[in-house]
């Protein structure tokens, strides 16, 4: 007997959590990945992330495509997308996640942690004077789910702390402001810049070379959005003038970063392999059901993506 099933794919996500949420959460689908298929299954559900091209021609039943994350600019472009709803994930403990990476990062730049970490390379003892945080000025660019929260976890902290988004938004302890008008002033007023933006096509290499020399000497940039956001070339140059004094990157243009590539050399750039939030299946498994739920009964799916928006 046929039985609905969820077509999985990921190159960096393990099934076997996946499969063990959502089966809980949906007795009576299972969650298998294309090697696994049999007769028995009704493929309608796509659980993907970066699938292969040519993925979703394969599986001409499919009602609803679920992306394991939040950015939707993976699937941007693609010709083999069946007309389905397609969502993305919209959970707290990923926000979490994120704003614990940025809280890492921002307070490293902001307690000189690099300085002391190069001056250790060199045996050196090395006294810096601490600052209060609220003499740092941290700009969040992006006040999405994830950037708002990373927002305003660093506002309880004590920072100066703006934001910049396409339209308005109000969060606590945070300035705002909004549009392509305000960017080059936010820049200006920026120590640390957290960039936390989708890819889309008004966003890609927004950070080029000329908004990048707004941002006052020194200052440090922090990205764990999309690589595209920022113009690479752009702000290797930056990095080796001095004029940013320094990166944490946890996203690239290209992925994984190539070995000869030349962020792996430069001293005041930290790298991570895009890890800064991931999807968590044990969070993450009662949203999908839910919209699955909502697909059946005929109600409309929630945190569908708009591909032309880019999110």
């Amino acid at each position: 007997m046929a039985r609905e099933t969820i077509v999985f794919s990921s190159a960096v996500d393990p099934i076997a959590p996946w499969r063990e949420g959502l089966e809980a959460a949906l007795p009576d689908v299972a969650l298998r990945a294309p090697p696994e298929l049999s007769a028995d299954d009704d493929v309608r559900y796509a659980l993907v992330w970066k699938p292969p091209e040519g993925f979703f021609a394969a599986y001409p039943k499919l009602r609803l495509i679920t992306i394991l994350g939040v950015g939707a600019d993976a699937l941007a472009g693609r010709t083999d997308l069946p007309d389905v709803p397609i969502a993305r994930l919209s959970d707290p403990a990923m926000a979490q996640m994120m704003a614990s990476y940025i809280l890492f990062a921002v307070l490293r730049y902001a307690r000189d942690i690099d300085v002391f970490e190069a001056a250790q390379r060199d045996r050196r003892w090395h006294y810096v004077h601490p600052r209060e945080a609220r003499l740092t000025r941290v700009g969040v660019l992006g006040l999405g789910e994830l950037g708002g929260v990373a927002a305003t976890e660093l506002a309880r902290l004590g920072f100066d702390i703006s934001g910049w988004s396409r339209s308005p938004k109000t969060l606590p302890g945070v300035r705002t402001t909004s549009g392509i008008d305000a960017l080059d002033a936010f820049l200006a007023e920026t120590d640390i810049l957290v960039v936390m933006l989708p890819l889309t096509g008004q966003t890609h290499h927004l950070l080029d070379a000329r908004r990048l020399a707004l941002l006052p000497a020194g200052a440090k940039l922090i990205n764990a959005s999309r690589g595209a956001v920022v113009d690479e070339p752009a702000m290797i140059q930056a990095l080796v003038s001095g004029q940013l004094g320094g990166a944490t990157l946890d996203v690239f243009e290209r992925e994984p970063l190539p070995t000869d590539h030349p962020l792996w050399t430069l001293p005041n750039v930290l790298i991570t392999p895009h890890l800064a939030s991931v999807a968590l299946p044990a969070s993450a498994a009662a949203q999908i059901a839910a919209n699955i739920r909502r697909l059946r009964s005929g109600e409309p799916v929630r945190h569908r993506v708009d591909l032309t928006r880019g999110y």
